[in-house]
């Protein structure tokens, strides 16, 4: 068996989106019950990476709400990462922060962010419906300016918003298009505040689309399932093993709740598998 890569995320800038992703609690048109805030403090956020670290976690997401990055953002994202290098060995270092231009990344490499994480969400057909205040393509060249400036692109999208079969299979041949190292694969996570009410994936089909992201991405590349693994797969990870994945986030999401560490380490362990320890595969 493959080991699995644990990865945690941080949201270090919440639910201060002027966007319309009909998807995103983090938008403030939709005011979801959500806790917002304005850059956490960095001591918190290297505290927080050495928690992340001794939970397991070899990926570590610094998250910023927004479309995309800015001079003022570009900063405090370095300053963030340069700290949690300096404090914490062994983590892969990630940063989600939007759309952004080859400067803007190649700024971040150069203060010790390792990957960039920005999915595409949904196929470009699609996009259209669940967002209009930026394209779809803006996305895509964002991935595009990530390789160029030579970091690990990790790219994935949320399934179960409404699309039909072919958006999602189109969704799979974009990303794999990309080559990125890392692909989250996303399922829609209901919230009484946003426009799309309810999902329209089973199991079944989540574990059909964990096979077909597999095959399109190859052995070697890391298949994360993210947000929605609780709904789907509580108590049934095995299933998503089994169909190709051989990586989570362990504890909280951005702004819903996840597993204990604790309970994902022990799952794991249960089902035979053992918790990565490097980030060579990466």
């Amino acid at each position: 068996m493959r080991p699995i890569f644990l990865c945690a995320i941080n949201n270090i800038l919440s639910g201060t989106c002027l966007e319309d992703c009909k998807f995103c609690t983090q938008s403030v048109r939709y005011h979801a019950d959500i806790e917002r805030y304005n850059y956490k403090p960095i001591e918190q956020i290297v505290e927080e990476a050495k928690q992340a670290k001794a939970n397991g976690a070899l990926g570590y997401c610094l998250v910023t709400a927004g479309k995309g990055l800015y001079d003022k953002k570009v900063d405090f994202v370095a300053r963030a990462a340069k700290a949690v290098k300096k404090e914490v060995d062994g983590l892969n270092l990630i940063a989600c922060n939007g759309t952004a231009n080859k400067e803007q990344l190649s700024y971040l490499k150069a203060h010790g962010i390792d990957s960039y994480n920005h999915n595409l969400e949904t196929s470009e057909r699609y996009y259209a419906d669940i967002c209009q205040t930026h394209g779809w393509d803006e996305r895509y060249t964002t991935c595009e300016n990530v390789k160029s400036v030579g970091l690990a692109l990790c790219s994935g999208g949320i399934f179960g918003m409404g699309e039909s079969a072919q958006d999602r299979d189109d969704l799979l041949e974009a990303i794999a298009s990309l080559q990125p190292e890392s692909t989250p694969l996303n399922f829609y996570h209901p919230n009484p505040a946003l426009p799309i009410k309810t999902r329209n994936i089973e199991q079944n089909e989540a574990i059909a689309i964990i096979k077909k992201a597999r095959s399109l991405l190859g052995e070697e590349r890391l298949l994360m399932v993210a947000g929605g693994r609780e709904l789907l797969f509580g108590g049934e990870e095995a299933k998503m093993f089994e169909a190709g994945a051989n990586a989570i986030v362990i504890g909280n999401y951005l702004t819903t709740k996840g597993e204990s560490p604790d309970r994902d380490r022990a799952m794991l362990e249960q089902l035979g598998y053992e918790v990565a320890v490097s980030c060579d595969t990466h």
